[in-house]
């Protein structure tokens, strides 16, 4: 009897926690499962919210990580700041603003056993921000972007994150020596396509994005200037197909989109950078390949970077829930490169 009392409790957490998950699964960083048992752990644990250590008016001048929050547009949002070894007060440097996927956070995005940025920032010298998307939960945890036609909450609450990814960009600019002209944005799924809204409605501040494994589905695009972009996509994404649609991942399709195909949103950007209409293979070694847009306005880029296998993941990720990612290119290391050629 104490045995099926106690399967009856765990039924019952499992059915409330199936009930208060009000996440895209198509965008999220694991399967429903792996959502749900840390759902469970979290209510268990009563985790309390990160605590800013750092206030956004003070400046930053040593190496080290950072975690700040803010009040905009009547909520509380978060973001970490990660500032590598290299920085140097006296020498402006890059920053890579980095967008968790639905259902994530600041806190996975930015570790490194996952996507490998902290590293590659340490390497590279660039600044790397973790902004967190939105949540009703006071860790955080959970959160979704408002990239127009997706994600989740934040779309459907109409959530200003572009306003507030602004003013994370520009209260890190009076904090640091960071360079106007070498501001990037790259993301994971939802993250990927809250890149390509940034690209949209905030090209004055950036000059490219490097989204991976999300299209743009922006509801209205109207770039100030032209911006670069390095799109990766498996060709075998079951969350969102690369020939378009929400996948068969896509338990809750009132909660995404009818994602846009990743061939469609290169065309749109070919087009509105002034490029060829005809890509070119400039990357091709076995299980992948990339291929450029030539001949766009104001020495931009436009370039695609395809994997036969990984399906929703970041390519070279050393730990992927799912099907493992992809090693036959590194997204992180094909990024850079493609931002230091402007």
């Amino acid at each position: 009897m104490k045995r099926l009392a106690l399967r009856t409790v765990a039924f019952a957490l499992v059915a409330a926690a199936i009930g208060s998950l009000s996440l895209p699964l198509v965008a999220q960083e694991g399967t429903l499962r792996e959502r749900i048992r840390e759902r469970i752990l979290q209510r268990q644990q009563k985790a309390p919210a990160p605590e800013a250590n750092a206030e956004v008016d003070t400046k930053i001048t040593k190496p080290g990580d950072y975690t700040f929050k803010v009040q905009h547009d009547g909520l509380t949002r978060m973001y970490r700041v990660h500032v590598p070894p290299k920085y140097n007060p006296d020498t402006p440097a890059p920053l890579m603003v980095a967008l968790h996927g639905g259902g994530g956070s600041m806190d996975y995005q930015a570790n490194d056993a996952n996507y490998g940025q902290i590293s590659k920032s340490d390497r590279e010298g660039f600044v790397a921000l973790f902004p967190n998307g939105y949540s009703k939960m006071a860790s955080g945890k959970f959160a979704t972007w408002n990239a127009g036609n997706c994600c989740g909450p934040a779309r459907d609450e109409n959530v200003d994150d572009v306003g507030f990814i602004r003013q994370a960009v520009e209260n890190l600019m009076r904090q640091m020596n960071i360079d106007r002209n070498r501001v990037y944005a790259t993301g994971m799924s939802n993250g990927a396509l809250m890149a390509y809204r940034l690209a949209c409605e905030a090209s004055d501040l950036f000059r490219g994005i490097a989204p991976v494994a999300g299209t743009d589905n922006t509801r209205h695009c109207e770039p100030k200037r032209p911006v670069s972009v390095l799109h990766f996509h498996a060709r075998n994404d079951p969350n969102e197909v690369f020939t378009g649609g929400a996948g068969p991942n896509s338990k809750r399709k009132d909660m995404v989109t009818d994602f846009t195909p990743v061939p469609d949103s290169m065309a749109k950007w070919a087009r509105m950078n002034g490029c060829s209409a005809t890509p070119k293979r400039v990357l091709e070694k076995p299980g992948a390949y990339c291929e450029a847009y030539p001949g766009c306005r104001d020495n931009v880029q436009v370039q695609l970077c395809v994997t036969e296998t990984g399906g929703h993941s970041w390519p070279g990720a050393p730990k992927t829930r799912g099907e493992p990612a992809s090693q036959a290119i590194s997204a992180n290391e094909l990024m850079w490169d493609f931002f230091n050629r402007r």
